[in-house]
């Protein structure tokens, strides 16, 4: 069927009676389930309010909605990953609210709770909505996350249902509104339950009188906070259940103490989750809300450049401009279009601004403006580029650094890492005129050059290289033109690793890697100096680096330590076999969808269990968990994964696979190695005859120390923020030191050093503070890290932080836009009483008409 623009919205509520929320008996829904459906419906809805807009027709994808589905009906395949890749981390931070925040009642709605529960979806929404205004995405995205928990819960814990309401109450996400007929505190609620009959345990005159109540819940088996004739939550771990009135009014599942109301609430729920989205929606519009949710126009992927701008770079700032003008001229309006353009300059003693749009002419017009001055000595403020690069750019991004000089903030190394390990981004160094590319131009031009990076210098960028799976290239200026060709193959949104490597110091040694028939493209890139190699195809052809004449590298170019191969395509295993005493690195590349998504969790310490998503590195030595998700097919399932090595021999850890719901896996590995790993993947897409392999090229370690911090509030400007956090470790009693960064370069102090006890924890506090001046929806990261003295171990915990200026907050939808476009829609469908089977295209056209007539009336 094919649908424009506001009648996508009908089309989902038609549906909501039939099919789209139905829960099959025994089958609970659970905020994971509610949060997915709700973001499928709230896409579909704004990619069909965008077409009709742009005079297009649009597609409804088949129920029940997928990921991969919803994608391609939007015309927007190619943002498959990023699409699934939000819809993870908005999932997980509700998930995660559960954990954090177990007993924190507000979070839950539970004792009552009614105006503190609303003032954080309330409050949460403000930054929201700020967050997407500046584009930070990624902020917007864990504050949604965090809010949609207590508006989920508010239907299970609350007797919302139980006193006839079949809508969600919208005043849960407006403030200074009546949330409805809240029961005083010292008013009687429920009786006892009826052995584990608790069907009729809210008294007669709370129904009779729509008053609203919530259980309460308490984990402490000698105190109880549940004043008299109070109801309860119920369940086993809620111990006031068990202090008259007895049982509970939760409705959390087909179990809970109110379980036969489990679906009215999951699809009230639900419900209400789309009506949240929806005023997210109209307060952003289409293309930014879909940005937030990871769908873009284009590639998926942004254009990141960090330059340095000292008067040495003209002739490579020259290069980028060439290098920006091409990729844009050539891909605007196509599927490779990168989906946003991001710009740091550096020199010494500065860095920045921060330049970041999806208007290409724009960013042209930008880089064109770019000149070289200053740097009056030989380092400059590079990795301080990198790190706002690192905390700015999309998940699973690619950046390029141009530099001829070494980096001045070399104590940033570790803050670095810790952003590339968090965000799975390749790093990849353009480095001109180094010591060994001058010694070669010396020996060439006999002409001497006065500024060089020095091959300790160049080290730091090849470790950063090798830990985000990039690469350090290293030319000269006159060179750079043809090593910049690596960007405009990067920039598609469908590069996948089969295989990252690196040896240091260099040996001889053998790589295998898979290729499957979704693979395109195949490519390999080299960085080293004196090296050969053999490679041997799945049919057992080889050609060596020597051979020109060969039949599978069908084009290569070398140009100073870098090498690129373009192989002919063959399914089946490959063999690449090394030969350098010298150092190198080793990135095997293709395109396909087929590519997966994982996050490292620990299951939670809390009363309720489940798993959280870290914010760190994993703990050495012990069990490690993953989960795992195969992105671009919804028939692909995974067959093995496993932790390699990054050193010598590359030893696997192979893990169990255990598959989940929503096409999710949780992996378990036996123990976690303190040495750098990678993560691999295989699996088969159904219908396959071949398995495919999928590796991440960020180079992962685990730890002996313990980093935890919580920062769900948001910081105001010229208001100091405090993050309380803590360090544990696993070894012997030790000193460490402790230090925190930001990317914004705000005032920030905390301790340098705290000892720990063995089996111990202990306690500091980070303080910073944004500028008066800083706008409303900026973020700002914050990395603390913890490190051995000896310099063996170290960890970090990495926080985006969303900042609200009550200054220049700006209401975007003063007329309460969603709410009512939305009541318009359901009072719509309940005056008709039209269900799916009926005429469809007759309930749409009323439906509209009454939108147009309500949008007539907002304006």
């Amino acid at each position: 069927m094919i649908l424009s623009g506001l009648a996508v919205f009908c089309f989902l509520l038609l549906h909501i009676g039939s099919q789209a929320f139905e829960i099959l008996p025994g089958d609970s829904l659970n905020h994971q389930e509610i949060t997915e459906k709700a973001i499928l419906n709230a896409t579909v809805q704004a990619c069909g309010a965008l077409a009709l807009a742009e005079g297009t027709n649009f597609n409804v994808p088949a129920q029940p909605f997928t990921a991969e589905g919803v994608a391609a009906a939007c015309g927007a395949s190619q943002s498959l990953k990023t699409f699934q890749q939000a819809i993870t981390s908005i999932t997980l931070r509700n998930i995660r609210v559960d954990i954090r925040y177990a007993l924190n009642a507000s979070f839950h709605f539970d004792q009552e709770t009614f105006v503190q529960g609303r003032k954080i979806i309330t409050e949460g929404m403000v930054a929201v909505k700020a967050s997407n205004k500046m584009e930070n995405y990624e902020a917007a995205r864990q504050k949604l996350g965090e809010i949609m928990h207590p508006l989920q819960d508010f239907y299970s814990h609350s007797n919302w249902v139980e006193l006839g309401n079949t809508l969600p109450n919208s005043n849960l996400i407006r403030k200074d509104t009546s949330i409805g007929n809240i029961a005083d505190k010292s008013k009687a609620t429920c009786r006892s339950c009826n052995g584990d009959d608790c069907t009729n345990n809210i008294l007669e005159d709370i129904i009779a009188g729509k008053i609203l109540t919530s259980g309460y819940f308490g984990i402490a088996t000698l105190v109880s906070t549940k004043p008299s004739g109070k109801c309860s939550h119920g369940g086993a771990l809620d111990q006031t259940s068990k202090i008259k009135p007895t049982g509970g009014i939760n409705k959390d599942s087909f179990k809970s103490s109110h379980g036969h109301l489990h679906t009215q609430a999951a699809n009230l729920a639900t419900a209400a989750t789309s009506q949240l989205l929806e005023n997210i929606r109209l307060a952003a519009g289409n293309r930014p809300f879909l940005q937030m949710v990871g769908i873009s126009k284009g590639s998926s992927r942004a254009l990141c450049f960090v330059i340095d701008t000292s008067k040495s770079m003209s002739d490579d700032i020259t290069v980028v401009k060439t290098v920006t003008s091409s990729i844009i001229n050539s891909h605007v309006g196509t599927e490779s279009e990168p989906s946003v353009y991001i710009l740091i300059p550096f020199n010494d003693p500065g860095f920045g601004p921060l330049i970041r749009t999806s208007d290409a002419t724009l960013f042209k017009d930008v880089v064109n403006h770019l000149t070289a001055t200053g740097g009056g000595d030989i380092e400059e403020m590079s990795l301080s580029g990198l790190q706002l690069a690192l905390a700015s750019a999309p998940f699973n991004s690619e950046i390029y650094l141009f530099t001829d000089a070494p980096a001045k903030d070399k104590q940033l190394k570790n803050a670095v890492i810790a952003l590339i390990e968090r965000t799975q981004t390749v790093v990849n160094f353009m480095v001109t005129d180094s010591v060994v590319t001058n010694r070669r131009k010396r020996s060439n031009n006999n002409q001497p050059q006065t500024r060089a990076i020095s091959e300790s210098d160049a080290q730091l960028y090849k470790d950063l290289a090798q830990a985000s799976g990039g690469q350090a290239i290293e030319v000269t200026k006159d060179e750079l033109p043809v090593a910049t060709t690596i960007i405009a193959q990067a920039t598609s949104s469908s590069v996948v690793t089969l295989l990252q490597a690196s040896r240091s110091p260099g040996q001889t040694d053998s790589f295998t890697f898979l290729v499957d028939e979704t693979v395109t493209n195949l490519r390999v890139y080299i960085t080293g100096r004196s090296l050969t190699f053999t490679l041997t195809s799945p049919t057992g052809a080889t050609q060596q680096s020597t051979d020109s004449t060969g039949s599978l590298i069908t084009s290569s170019k070398t140009v100073g330590n870098f090498i690129t191969l373009q192989l002919q395509k063959q399914v089946g295993q490959w063999k690449l076999q090394m030969v350098s005493n010298n150092p190198y690195t080793l990135r095997v590349i293709g395109q396909s969808a087929v590519d997966f998504l994982f996050h490292f969790v620990e299951p939670s310490e809390g009363p309720f269990g489940g798993f959280d998503a870290l914010d760190t590195r994993p703990r050495a030595g012990v069990k490690g968990r993953l989960l795992v998700s195969i992105t671009g097919s919804d028939s692909a399932t995974v067959t093995e994964v496993a932790l390699v090595k990054s050193s010598k021999g590359s030893e696997e850890i192979m893990g169990v696979v255990v598959p989940q719901d929503s096409g999710n896996y949780l992996v378990q590995v036996d123990v976690m190695p303190a040495v750098e790993f990678v993560v691999r993947v295989k699996g088969r897409v159904q219908g396959s005859s071949n398995d495919f392999q999928r590796q991440s090229p960020t180079n992962f370690r685990a730890s002996n120390l313990t980093l935890s911090a919580n920062s769900g509030t948001i910081m105001i400007p010229g208001t100091l923020f405090s993050v309380p956090f803590t360090v544990a470790s696993s070894g012997p009693d030790q000193n460490v030191t402790i230090s925190a960064t930001n990317s914004k370069g705000f005032d920030t102090t905390s301790p340098t050093l705290l000892f720990l006890q063995s089996g111990n924890s202990t306690n500091g506090t980070v303080t910073l503070s944004a500028p008066l001046s800083t706008p409303s929806g900026s973020d700002v990261v914050l990395t603390i890290e913890a490190e051995a003295l000896d310099g063996t171990d170290s960890n970090y915990i990495v926080l985006r932080l969303s900042i609200v200026n009550p200054v220049n907050v700006e209401s975007s939808c003063t007329k309460n836009c969603s709410l009512s476009i939305w009541l318009m829609l359901v009072l719509c469908l309940f005056s008709t009483r039209i269900s799916v089977s009926t005429r469809v295209s007759q309930s749409l056209l009323l439906c509209l008409s009454i939108v147009a007539l309500g949008q007539l009336i907002l304006k």
